[in-house]
């Protein structure tokens, strides 16, 4: 699924809009309209059902304080745009990948702590 930018996107998994998907990948861009992908992250970060969520951050940014403000909320990596190249399908099927071999908790439970 597509998204304009961090609102939508919450909106979307939190399934304001119809059904949330139970598991996903996310591939976010720091540099969002409405809300920038920092402080997506720590809206999602601070949600007990989306917290969990495996997140991947794509920017043009070689910023070291976006890499550490990117990595401060727990994401699974930072890929620079200019690396991924012509090689954006390729990446994204590279995650798809992923999605499908790794086992991914169900986001539609809140975060249970024995």
């Amino acid at each position: 699924m597509r998204v304009i930018d961090g609102v939508e996107a919450l909106s979307l998994l939190r399934g304001e809009s119809g059904r949330a998907p139970p598991r996903y990948v996310l591939l976010v861009d720091l540099n969002m309209p409405r809300m920038n992908g920092i402080e997506f992250l720590a809206e999602l970060r601070s949600d007990p059902r989306l917290k969990r969520a495996v997140v991947f951050v794509i920017t043009t940014s070689d910023d070291v304080r976006d890499l550490m403000a990117a990595y401060g909320e727990q994401v699974a990596g930072y890929i620079l745009k200019q690396r991924a190249g012509p090689n954006f399908d390729s990446l994204v099927a590279t995650l798809d990948h992923y999605r499908r071999i790794v086992r991914l908790p169900d986001m539609r439970i809140a975060d249970v702590r024995h």
